[in-house]
């Protein structure tokens, strides 16, 4: 539903604000009050006459005109406390409290804030006496000649003194004949700081902070910074003197430092933060904080801001401002000049008439008003400063130059400008000195910043034969230490193709990272190998950190699921390339596999082997450049809601959906020997991908109403006009692999792949006659236009159980597999049956604390005088929680009869061989001894007797002739992490169950 907003003020920077959020389409109406003539009427916006100083009437104004934001643009009603009273009548309001605000409204009480809080900041001294002020001034070590209000003074109450009997004169000029009122009952005298000043910018939402590019504002009224002070006559964005190593430093020395200590302080500050700053030879200093944004510097800043204010700012108030970044326009420089009327700071003419405003309108140049009335259907001054003329271009002259340009089109008798807005930074920008690759547009720090911060991304992928470190020449990776014997490498690359636009388009980079790996680990699979480490490439026209970052934080969490290290990369900056905010990506897989593992078997692959389809995502990477033709066709943008997906998401959430990952599942599933042949349905649909592992003379039989298809696909095919042949050889329509298993082995394998995912049996293998389609897709426009759920194969999950989500506890004596089994396998799986808000870790030794992202209990054994008694504890503690399945993860108590008997088939244990051989304690140990060349694990219902449960998983680990203890633990503990979950999901779902007996029962369709 569109809103209606208000912007609280009447000058340049409220006509702005109101600009700014009329271009959202979120936004139906902006009212301003008081406003101005340029807010009078102009498209989406016009003025109210609501008083804005009545706090209770101006609420009720909103509720009775469905006001869904109000937005404050001046400092008095912010330190007036209007932003606590709407809220508190339920009225959202951007801006920080009252308390917060006295970062502005108190120089005093800014001064202390920063020196607790070790901001930087000028020397100073407070004083509510005219004399001890007077004194301070002369025996100070230091030029203590800045003389301020402490209180608000409309920006005008700070003297820059010349010697010392002019800054006492200003003294008491503000204390004793109250030159600004009550703002000058206390004074602050600071040092007199030399060097550049600029003003730096950020919302906040009271603990995160988005630094806007820095602006510096131009306080004297005459060109060469002559003349008195003044409200400001001009401004500029961004400034060339700061650096990017010096706006970081900025935004963590002062702006999150800030925000920080006012969060510590029991005061939260949300809305816009604005530190004025001095650039000096010692260092930067902060000359003032203001609670809301500048004028003239918002006149320069919004025009930059590439983002919808609207969605920024209630991304500021809901506090995701972290993960919603606004994004700034990179390519251009804004400066905007303030026309004031004659004899402006003092007294002034009101009433002049204002002419050529339509004409400078129409040269691309903005106007924003300040001091201006309607009287009589004119534009007439009513103010100081008049109007404000605004200029974007692709640098800082053109854009002055544009400026000046439209201050000669309008006017008004006797209008004062400055005509050398940003004098300054051209001046810095002409000095001459030898060109640096950063000149090119090659930033090295910028690059070296990003490897600083995925370092420790990549080293958390690192896995057995790989420590995945960054930094060097190469990455070196150790077959023989990840286990392999005769080992032949895979490799295979891809790219996400046009799914960059959409992600660039909407700003989501992370899910990227997991397209890219999965397309790459996808295809490796298909050789039967076990992907072993990946690189990626990163390239773009300028860097952009976080972006970058973004997307390499994905590939890095991606590797962790797919099991393979990321080893190494390649961030390629080349400017000219890329048009602003693009990138490409491309990323390498390299895996293994044992020779005589080695997939497709094509001697094996025979007419009327069964083919058995996992279930993709959605789209994957593949078929965007005719997603987005069919999204053009419909008039249909990302942001639009989704005519396909779950309720309340966007086009762009659904199209976002990243690439599912199936090498953990299906590596245990290939290894086993069950699977003849695996094809990746990747560019070129069903059509093209699967006659590439088999043998020539066989086709494929595929029946589309025996899988799920998701209704993106639908929708493409209707909305598109697409044949059944475009959208089988484009997209996956619902199948994100395929695998050729025979008729005997297809339950077994269905079976374990259902535990964790939705698969079917989707078709069979016939004889090819001459001529005839190696592929033919049967039924597949009828289950186009009736996607929906379909038939899962004879085993199943039941469907019944999969609503009731299970809760499940752990029972542990160190870290055991908590970690994956309560908390990273069900996140894995949004398929699961385990309950995420029901998780707990039961332990009996007190380094359980911090080991699981869940509610933890520690019940010491010590603390009780028989294992009776500590049970009985135990099962207190697990009724108490509701706990229905309990799982022992290197539980080290041996359980009472008792206990074992009422839990009776909702106990799991794991044990780390095939049962029933090496039971007890040192199982590996026993099976080196024992010289077999296969172990493992094995997960069963605890029984009285010590490893006798009946067997729910079991999983196979090769014994290497080189294996200690250590190694081959290691092995079997992965497999641990793999069969745990897969057993959990089983007994939570109600596929597997224990009798009466002790046998283990499997449900399938025919039972449920």
């Amino acid at each position: 539903m569109a809103e209606t907003v208000l912007v609280v003020g009447g000058g340049g920077r409220e006509h702005a604000l109101a600009w700014k959020l009329a271009q959202s389409p979120q936004i139906q109406q902006v009212l301003v009050a008081p406003g101005n003539a340029g807010t009078a009427s102009c498209g989406k916006i016009r003025n109210s006459e609501v008083s804005v100083s009545n706090h209770a009437i101006l609420a009720q104004f909103c509720k009775d005109h469905h006001v869904g934001l109000v937005v404050v643009g001046p400092e008095v009603p912010l330190a007036a406390g209007i932003v606590d009273d709407l809220t508190a009548a339920g009225v959202p309001c951007f801006g920080p409290s009252a308390k917060a605000a006295q970062l502005e409204a108190s120089k005093s009480f800014s001064k202390a804030f920063m020196e607790r809080y070790g901001i930087p900041t000028a020397r100073y001294g407070s004083f509510t006496d005219p004399e001890q002020a007077c004194s301070y001034i002369r025996m100070a070590d230091f030029p203590a000649l800045v003389v301020k209000a402490s209180g608000l003074a409309a920006g005008k109450g700070v003297i820059v003194a010349q010697d010392q009997d002019e800054a006492c004169r200003a003294v008491m000029d503000i204390m004793k004949d109250r030159a600004f009122g009550s703002a000058g009952e206390t004074v602050v005298v600071e040092e007199l700081l030399e060097g550049e000043e600029v003003s730096c910018l950020c919302f906040t939402d009271g603990s995160s902070v988005s630094a806007m590019p820095p602006a510096q504002d131009h306080k004297r009224l005459q060109d060469g910074d002559l003349g008195p002070n003044t409200g400001g006559m001009g401004a500029y964005c961004p400034t060339p003197q700061v650096s990017q190593e010096m706006l970081q430093q900025i935004r963590e020395t002062v702006l999150q430092r800030t925000v920080d200590g006012m969060r510590e302080e029991g005061t939260p500050y949300v809305g816009v933060l604005y530190a004025g700053l001095m650039l000096t030879k010692q260092g930067l200093k902060v000359l003032e904080f203001n609670c809301r944004f500048g004028d003239p510097e918002c006149q320069v800043l919004l025009p930059l801001l590439q983002s919808d204010l609207y969605e920024v700012i209630l991304n500021t108030v809901s506090g995701k401002l972290a993960s919603n970044a606004p994004v700034w326009r990179q390519d251009a420089s804004a400066v905007t000049v303030v026309m004031a009327s004659a004899g402006y700071p003092g007294s002034y003419k009101k009433g002049v008439k204002i002419t050529g405003l339509s004409q400078v309108q129409d040269s691309g140049v903005q106007v924003f008003h300040a001091g201006t009335a309607l009287k009589e259907g004119a534009v007439v001054s009513s103010g100081g400063r008049v109007l404000t003329v605004t200029a974007v271009r692709p640098s800082l002259e053109a854009a002055l130059e544009a400026a000046n340009q439209g201050l000669a089109a309008v006017g008004f008798p006797g209008a004062v400008y400055r005509r050398d807005i940003g004098h300054r930074a051209i001046a810095h920008l002409n000095q001459r000195r030898g060109l640096t690759y950063k000149d090119s547009g090659v930033d090295i720090a910028a690059g070296n910043k990003l490897v600083d911060m995925i370092k420790p991304l990549a080293k958390a992928t690192s896995r057995a034969g790989c420590n995945a470190e960054l930094g060097g020449f190469a990455g070196l990776f150790d077959l023989k230490a990840a286990g392999f014997v005769d080992p032949i490498l895979v490799s295979g690359t891809d790219g996400v193709g046009t799914k960059l636009k959409i992600a660039q388009a909407c700003g989501q980079h992370c899910a990227l990272g997991q397209d890219l790996v999965a397309m790459c680990v996808n295809d490796v699979l298909a050789q039967g190998a076990e992907p072993l480490f990946f690189l990626d490439y990163f390239s773009c026209g300028r860097l952009d950190v976080d972006v970058a970052a973004a997307v390499v934080g994905g590939i890095s969490k991606a590797c962790e699921m797919a099991g393979c290290a990321l080893l190494g990369g390649e961030t390629a900056e080349m400017p000219g390339v890329y048009a602003p905010g693009e990138y490409d990506l491309a990323g390498f897989c390299v895996g293994a596999v044992e020779r005589g593992a080695l997939l497709p078997r094509l001697g094996d692959i025979a007419e009327g082997d069964l083919l058995i389809g996992l279930a993709s995502s959605g789209v994957h990477s593949n078929g965007f450049s005719l997603v987005r033709k069919v999204l053009e066709r419909a008039n249909l943008g990302y942001s639009s809601p989704a005519p396909f997906g779950q309720s309340g998401q966007t086009v762009g959430q659904v199209l976002l959906t990243p690439t599912k990952i199936y090498s953990r599942l299906l590596l245990p599933i290939l290894r086993s020997g069950a699977v003849k042949a695996y094809a990746h349905i990747t560019g070129g649909g069903l059509l093209e991908n699967i006659p590439r592992v088999l043998p020539h003379g066989l086709a494929v039989d595929l029946d589309a109403s025996q899988w799920s298809i998701p209704p993106v696909f639908s929708w493409l095919h209707e909305e598109g006009g697409l044949s059944e042949e475009e959208m089988a050889r484009t997209f996956n329509c619902g199948l994100g692999a395929v695998l050729v298993v025979a008729p005997m082995e297809a339950q077994s394998v269905l079976r374990q792949l259902q535990a964790h995912e939705e698969a079917w049996i989707v078709g069979s293998l016939a004889h090819k006659h001459q001529g005839a389609e190696p592929v033919v897709v049967r039924n597949l426009r009828p289950s186009l236009l009736n996607a929906g759920p379909a038939p899962s194969g004879e085993l199943a999950v039941d469907s019944n159980a999969s609503l009731k989500k299970t809760r499940v506890a752990v029972l542990i004596s160190g870290t055991g597999l908590c970690v994956f089994v309560v908390v990273v396998a069900p996140e894995m799986n949004v398929n699961s049956s385990i309950s995420r808000e029901r998780r707990w870790v039961i332990g009996n030794l007190n380094d359980v604390y911090g080991v699981c992202l869940c509610p933890t209990q520690v019940v010491d054994h010590k603390l009780y005088g028989s294992r009776a008694e500590f049970d009985g504890t135990i099962d207190g503690v697990l009724e108490e929680f509701g706990v229905e399945l309990v799982c022992l993860a290197g539980f080290m108590r041996i359980l009472t009869g008792t206990f074992v008997k009422k839990w009776n088939g909702k106990l799991l244990n794991i044990h780390p061989s095939l049962l029933p051989s090496f039971k007890g304690v040192n199982a590996q140990k026993q099976a080196l001894q024992a010289g077999v060349r296969v172990t493992g694990c094995t997960v069963h219902f605890v029984a009285e007797e010590v490893d006798a449960g009946a067997i729910v998983v079991q999983e196979a680990v090769s014994v290497l002739g080189s294996d200690t203890e250590d190694s081959l633990s290691d092995r079997i503990r992965e497999a641990e992490h793999r069969a745990f979950p897969a057993a959990l999901e089983l007994v939570a779902s109600g596929t597997v169950r224990l009798k009466e007996d002790g046998h283990v029962t499997w449900k399938s369709n025919s039972q449920s």
